[in-house]
């Protein structure tokens, strides 16, 4: 029997669609993964920033499908 005095707490965190990651970052890269990662689209969003400044644009070859693994990845992980 448990304690009447103790309170258990649940914090249950939607699942994200893998789906729906995927499609977001195919069509806005860093930006789409703001869905499935707040802290990981953020992050990514300044080191395309970056990159993209010092390679004038080429970087998003280079962070456009790290998006893309990292929001699928990410919402897989959610489940």
């Amino acid at each position: 029997m448990s304690d009447p005095t103790t309170t258990t707490i649940i914090i249950a965190k939607p699942e994200k669609s893998v789906v729906a990651a995927f499609l977001l970052t195919f069509f806005f890269g860093p930006l789409g993964l703001l869905y499935a990662t707040v802290g990981g689209g953020i992050f990514l969003i300044i080191v395309a920033i970056i990159l993209a400044i010092f390679t004038l644009g080429f970087g998003a070859l280079i962070t456009w499908p790290i998006a893309m693994i990292w929001g699928v990845a990410a919402a897989l992980a959610s489940k």
